[in-house]
């Protein structure tokens, strides 16, 4: 009978002469049988044989495997496929082994795994199933069944090659209708939609809504997969930044909820209601600007509501319209200007009617044609400033970098508060002569 290391010497030979045969049979072993294979091994021929594995199969082997254990393996791989493998370990695993490989390695995988905030990246989950170009159709459908009694998430298969590059996806009706012996390189779909793993979030949900897709590979440059990223997923993204854009349009923390705690929400809130509270004085000293106008016209004061009103809903259209191109990403940075124009324009007409209607209810109101024409005047000027505000504030905040969603409505309500009671109370005093 075969001593133990005359067992561990025959499975060395195999593993040397053919490392993806070996790393195909190991798969189909019990992870603990094929982690004690792996601490038997020397490190390089380990390394060899990991290079092989299936990356989630190679990092379940790792989760648990001590920092020495870890620093040898992790020397003998290519940088990226461990940055690749180190990805696929839970938090704790890669918190705890980071620091048991060397520094040269671990300055790499940290570059690889460092994604911008709101990317496909951040998003992506690892658990996906992926098998070897060269892998039979028999072999493939003999591991899909194991993993399927193990309850093994996945909605689709993918191709990959020796160096973990997508190469396609594995349509299962195809897998099903193809002979036994046939290679997967020979059967799979190369014409498959991937998304590169710094893709911002919103491109990425755009991309699949199009292509109805409920899931797609992430790649990094060199056409790794990383992992998939699925539509839900997205979806939830999407919505979270949607609701914390709205909060903070308001003044609210982007990230308070409906039972934070009170002190953390006043934190959040105060700082802007202060600011509001400056902004409004500043409108109240431009009244105070014509206190005698307005003592002596009493009547002004039943308009400047609906002035000042009238250019903060005007404004609040254009800034709903350029927050949603800005998330939708359908902004390109050459038509910002054509964009402020366009809004612009559209706030002359909307200006121009709106203020007619309401010089003609004044005129009738008050029997005074005067009155109308400077409330109607009035009206014109703020709605056009309105126009421009509501698209030019999100465009001046985000070339400042700060976020184009925080407090923006007060910003504007300021713009046609100020703009729109100067307006209306300048053209008053203009014409008082004729309104008295």
């Amino acid at each position: 009978m075969p001593t133990p290391n005359a067992l561990l010497a025959l499975a060395e030979k195999y593993l040397e002469s053919d490392p993806a045969s070996a790393a195909r049979t190991l798969e189909t072993l019990e992870e603990e049988q094929v982690v004690e294979l792996l601490k038997a091994l020397p490190p390089p021929l380990a390394a060899k044989v990991l290079r092989q594995l299936q990356v989630s199969y190679a990092a379940a082997l790792l989760k648990d495997a001590e920092g020495e254990l870890f620093q040898e393996i992790a020397s003998g791989l290519d940088p990226q496929h461990a940055a690749t493998i180190f990805m696929h370990l839970p938090t704790d695993a890669r918190e705890r082994l980071l620091n048991h490989i060397p520094e040269k390695i671990r300055r790499q995988i940290r570059d690889h795994l460092t994604y911008p905030e709101n990317s496909v990246g951040r998003m992506m989950t690892t658990s996906f199933l992926s098998f070897r170009k060269d892998l039979t159709v028999q072999e493939a459908i003999e591991k899909i069944r194991l993993l399927a009694q193990k309850r093994f998430p996945a909605s689709y298969a993918y191709v990959i090659n020796e160096q973990d590059h997508l190469v396609g996806v594995m349509n299962m009706r195809d897998l099903m209708l193809a002979a036994p012996e046939q290679t997967l390189g020979a059967v799979v779909r190369r014409e498959a939609f991937a998304i590169h793993c710094f893709t911002d979030r919103e491109e990425a949900a755009n991309e699949l809504s199009k292509r109805k897709y409920f899931a797609a590979p992430v790649v990094d440059g060199e056409n790794r997969i990383l992992g998939i990223i699925k539509a839900e997923q997205l979806l939830q993204g999407i919505q979270e930044d949607v609701t914390q854009d709205m909060q903070r349009m308001f003044g609210a923390g982007g990230d308070e909820r409906a039972f934070s705690p009170i002190g953390f929400s006043l934190k959040k809130r105060l700082p802007w209601l202060h600011v509001n509270l400056a902004t409004a004085f500043l409108a109240a000293g431009v009244i105070a600007l014509f206190e005698e106008t307005i003592a002596q016209l009493t009547v002004l004061a039943v308009f400047l509501p609906v002035v000042a009103g009238q250019g903060g809903n005007a404004g609040a259209q254009s800034l709903a319209i350029v927050m949603r191109g800005l998330v939708m990403r359908e902004i390109p940075a050459d038509r910002i200007r054509s964009l402020i124009l366009k809004e612009t324009g559209i706030a002359c007409i909307t200006g121009a009617v709106t203020g007619l209607v309401t010089a003609l209810i004044a005129w009738l109101w008050y029997g005074n044609p005067y009155l109308g024409l400077v409330v109607g005047l009035g009206m014109l000027v703020n709605l056009i400033f309105a126009g421009m505000a509501g698209a030019s504030i999100p465009m001046m905040m985000r070339a400042m970098g700060l976020d184009p969603a925080q407090c923006s409505s007060i910003i504007l309500t300021t713009v046609t508060d100020v703009i729109g009671f100067f307006a209306f109370l300048g053209f008053a005093f203009v014409f008082k002569p004729h309104l008295l």
